[in-house]
């Protein structure tokens, strides 16, 4: 099974890892990177060897003969690279946002559209075992039909936003695409409603300033005793990167929240915070029907579920481990080795990652413009 990567980048490695752990036949047989003798050096010549390297995607794709791309670029790259891919049939596993702009996110459903590629995205949250758990309990009816959700994300790392490249609002498209893709898609995937509308707001009230432009963590005279410094070794949860958060071009916002509308009139509230930290941390939901109310937390690997007519509260307890994403990674690795064999459709496919990344861009938009926003292709123009 030879896979072709383009963007060798951290997330992609370990990814790739997860296949090779779940199929002894992976391989990585090409990587496109700009950075390839870097790369090279870093993974040593053992490994480097058996890998053809290659400056452009353009390059890998017309040369090697591949089973399946995985595409780890940085993220305004994504659309452009999954477009190279779509036009060669290779199953493809496309990391988010799968698209940074509206014009990027028609030019990618159009492009998937006139090929059909199977495509893998990767959202593993729909896929751990605490959010299956959660869909089995929704069916089973035991909730009622569900009404309302309310959901958080209140990030521990996030200050992985203001002291890295991930600054870069240009680069990144804004932490609704960042994080909200990840939750708007496991929402979207337990009520198996379509959203037909959003509102948002975001915030910068913490990570701003007037240090300078540019300036990096270890220069700053402050770095010392700063509570967001990246030097000090004696913070419990030393953020990774290297510039300044409260310099005048830090950029993302530092909380958001989100108002749904589903088509059958039903809300769902959701809120993410980025300087929350260590046990502050919390990452899930409540969804409430008439007869019960359940929550789940990916950081508490707990289910609770509330009768609302009889004094019963049911606790589902999942084994906590070291898996990436709640052991989500390695079922999207496993279900893109069966894509690529053809033996198992797509368990995280292109529409869903289309309608979560149409949501994120709305409320980027409502964010900025104080107005509801149609999530309908119909009503989108590309900018």
């Amino acid at each position: 099974m030879k896979l072709g990567v383009i963007g060798y980048g951290a997330r992609i490695r370990w990814m790739v890892s997860q296949m090779m752990n779940a199929d002894p036949a992976c391989r990585v047989a090409a990587i496109a990177d700009p950075l390839g003798e870097e790369i090279k050096a870093e993974i040593g010549e053992q490994q480097a060897k058996d890998i053809t390297f290659f400056r452009s995607a353009d390059e890998l794709l017309a040369t090697m003969k591949l089973d399946g791309v995985l595409i780890g670029t940085r993220c305004s790259l994504h659309t452009e690279m999954a477009l190279k891919v779509f036009s060669t049939g290779l199953p493809l596993y496309l990391e988010k946002p799968i698209a940074t702009s509206l014009a990027d996110l028609h030019r990618l459903k159009g492009g998937w559209e006139r090929t059909n590629t199977k495509t893998v995205v990767s959202f593993p949250l729909r896929l751990t075992p605490i959010v299956q758990a959660a869909k089995q309990i929704i069916e089973s009816g035991k909730l009622g039909t569900i009404e309302h959700v309310q959901a958080v994300n209140n990030v521990p790392y996030g200050g992985v936003y203001f002291h890295h490249w991930y600054r870069d609002e240009d680069e990144t498209g804004g932490l609704f695409l960042q994080k909200a893709t990840h939750d708007f898609d496991y929402i979207n995937y337990l009520l198996g409603l379509t959203p037909t509308a959003i509102c948002a707001m975001t915030s910068k009230q913490v990570f701003k300033g007037d240090k300078p432009a540019g300036l990096r963590c270890a220069d700053c005279d402050e770095n010392r005793t700063c509570a967001d410094s990246v030097v000090r070794t004696d913070l419990p949860d030393r953020s990774q990167g290297e510039y300044c958060s409260f310099a005048v071009d830090t950029g993302n916002e530092d909380s958001g929240s989100a108002l749904i509308r589903y088509e059958t009139g039903m809300h769902v509230s959701y809120s993410q915070n980025f300087f929350a930290r260590q046990k502050a941390a919390a990452r899930g939901a409540r969804l409430l029907g008439y007869k019960g109310t359940m929550e789940f937390d990916f950081y508490t690997n707990v289910i609770k579920v509330y009768m609302h007519h009889e004094s019963r509260v049911e606790t589902y307890e999942f084994a906590s481990g070291d898996e990436s994403h709640g052991g989500g990674d390695a079922v999207l690795a496993d279900n893109f080795i069966g894509v690529m064999r053809g033996t198992a459709p797509s368990r995280s496919p292109l529409e869903s990652g289309l309608l979560s990344a149409l949501m994120c861009l709305k409320a980027r938009e409502s964010s900025r413009t104080d107005s509801f926003q149609s999530i309908s292709w119909d009503h989108d123009i590309p900018v």
